[in-house]
């Protein structure tokens, strides 16, 4: 049986490694300089060999991850704590509007034969989703989720498949 510490890399700046940004490429180190890039979507990288950390100083506050030897983890912004109280005022801001427009058309209907009956339960179906959308932006905004470098990526795949 083998021992996963055997296989367990450490980060240095001599090494590759996968691109915790986009997930497609690989970042190694820059010459001449004590940072790291990324071949695919071009982010540059501090490193922390102390920490086996790497930081992304190109956005305010920067994000984090740590090596584990294997992959990155503990995506986290630098300085900020996100808790509970966070996911619960996300949930708030997606729910509450949507129950209030909700139940005001649940309690006050229109009329059966009025030409527009449709836009009550329209209204509250686009509520939920426009915050939601919002939720989502926000978060894909804070941890700079690359959508743009995953659409790139899908459309190479596709065309190396088509080939």
């Amino acid at each position: 049986m083998f021992n996963s510490k055997i296989l367990a890399t450490s980060l240095n700046l001599q090494g590759n490694y996968p691109c915790p940004t986009c997930k497609v490429g690989k970042i190694s180190p820059m010459p001449l300089m004590e940072t790291m890039s990324c071949d695919f979507c071009h982010e540059i990288f501090t490193i922390n060999v102390e920490r086996q950390q790497i930081k992304m100083p190109s956005r305010q506050p920067p994000l984090i991850w740590r090596w584990n030897g294997f992959k990155w983890t503990e995506n986290q912004l630098e300085g900020v704590e996100l808790g509970w109280g966070y996911a619960l005022g996300a949930i708030a801001f997606v729910l509450i509007p949507t129950s209030l427009i909700g139940m005001v058309a649940y309690f006050f209907p229109p009329n059966a034969d009025d030409l527009f009956t449709w836009i009550p339960s329209v209204w509250t179906i686009l509520t939920f989703l426009l915050h939601l959308l919002i939720i989502v932006w926000i978060f894909v905004e804070v941890y700079q989720i690359p959508i743009a470098a995953y659409l790139r990526a899908i459309t190479r795949w596709r065309r190396r498949v088509l080939r």
